[in-house]
């Protein structure tokens, strides 16, 4: 008679952990810091159409590193909870706090009741009225969740970026500050040693809040170029400057069925 298997539940959750974490650490970094007119997102992703950074709401907006179709879910499921919560209610009551305490149930869930959790980090960021308002939100995989006061750090190498981030951070920084600290942490943390970054190789959007009701802007292209690094560059032939997209508008990124590619 065979032994039935048995593995205890803090093996399992151990597991679990491990297989999630290896996931995440081979997606490329992304970093979302407040800098003086609201929240920076910029992600390593050479992927013109597979999008790491994301709107949510009207001030509020989305980053994640891991598998792409999974954090694709969670962002277009964070769009729908948005949408509406703000129909039934007002749209000045859909808060990221809301958005983020949301999607940690929901990754809590999957990972204590599912065989397979999800292999990414989130961070769901809110834009104030004064830089005192601005709000960043760190989930892992398990559904834990953490408010950060400066920047939040994820994906492969997220230590050795964040080491770097923190000997260049400023509170109030310009935007062309902000934008040359994260690219020089992104660059300098890569596994072969420092490396030089060029803007098709970045996505870069913001949170500004000096533009009304839709905070959300993707930055690229000409738009990019004087905020890079010295020695960084994109290329002419990509478009100025990409429109916000968003919940009026219908999420402009990917596919409906996007294809389970390596972690992003």
């Amino acid at each position: 008679m065979t032994m039935p298997f048995y593995a205890s539940a803090e093996q399992i959750m151990r597991d679990r952990s491990e297989y999630a974490r290896k996931g995440i650490a081979r997606g490329r970094g992304v970093v979302a810091l407040t800098y003086a007119d609201g929240v920076l997102f910029v992600a390593e992703n050479p992927s013109n159409v597979l999008h790491k950074v994301g709107e949510i709401y009207d001030r509020i907006g989305f980053a994640a590193a891991g598998r792409y179709p999974e954090y694709e879910n969670l962002r277009v499921a964070g769009v729908r909870y948005a949408d509406l919560r703000g129909y039934s209610n007002s749209r000045r009551d859909v808060s990221g706090r809301a958005v983020a305490n949301a999607y940690a149930q929901t990754l809590g869930s999957i990972f204590t009741e599912q065989q397979k959790p999800f292999e990414v980090e989130i961070c769901v960021a809110e834009v104030g009225d004064t830089p005192d308002g601005d709000q960043l939100y760190r989930l892992t995989y398990d559904g834990s969740i953490g408010d950060e006061p400066d920047f939040v750090i994820m994906g492969g190498q997220a230590e050795a970026i964040g080491t770097r981030l923190r000997g260049s951070y400023r509170h109030g920084m310009a935007l062309g500050d902000a934008v040359a600290a994260a690219v020089q942490a992104l660059s300098d943390a890569g596994g072969d040693g420092p490396r030089q970054m060029t803007g098709s190789q970045l996505e870069v959007a913001t949170l500004d809040r000096t533009r009304g009701k839709r905070t959300f802007r993707r930055v690229s292209g000409a738009a990019l170029d004087p905020l890079l690094p010295a020695g960084a560059d994109t290329p002419s032939s990509t478009p100025s400057s990409t429109p916000s997209s968003g919940p009026s508008s219908g999420p402009s990124d990917p596919p409906a069925d996007p294809p389970p590619g390596p972690a992003l």
